[in-house]
């Protein structure tokens, strides 16, 4: 098993910079493929973000393309999410996951790991 733990979440302005990162521990990290999804009240958890496990592929959801970047330090067992020009459409609960070295997926049901979340609140 694989446990995670996100952090840096918090309430920013509209067009405001946070870095929210996920600290794993439990097993080797670089055996895994990470992602970021995040769920807004009301919605689905949707996916946001993906790394692969050496860091040298990686997908974003269509909404956040050229405002987010996701890397990984697998040195230090976490990996990251910087998000840019925030707006209040990216309120949400922010989650990384994790997930056994596979073919690239955007559903949370094909991970297998989750930490608890950080809220990231955007004000208009």
């Amino acid at each position: 098993q694989v446990q995670l733990r996100e952090s840096g979440g918090k309430l920013v302005q509209a067009g405001g910079s946070l870095r929210l990162s996920c600290a794993a521990s439990g097993r080797t990290f670089s055996n895994y493929d990470m992602g970021w999804f995040r769920q807004a009240p009301g919605k689905e958890r949707v996916f946001v973000a993906f790394v692969s496990w050496s860091g040298g592929t990686k997908y974003y959801a269509e909404s956040v393309k050229g405002r987010f970047t996701i890397s990984r330090d697998n040195a230090k067992n976490t990996v990251y999410l910087q998000m840019n020009s925030l707006n209040s459409e990216d309120t949400a609960i922010f989650y990384c996951a994790a997930r056994q070295r596979k073919a690239y997926s955007e559903s949370p049901h094909d991970y297998d790991y989750w930490g608890q979340g950080t809220q990231v609140t955007v004000s208009s």
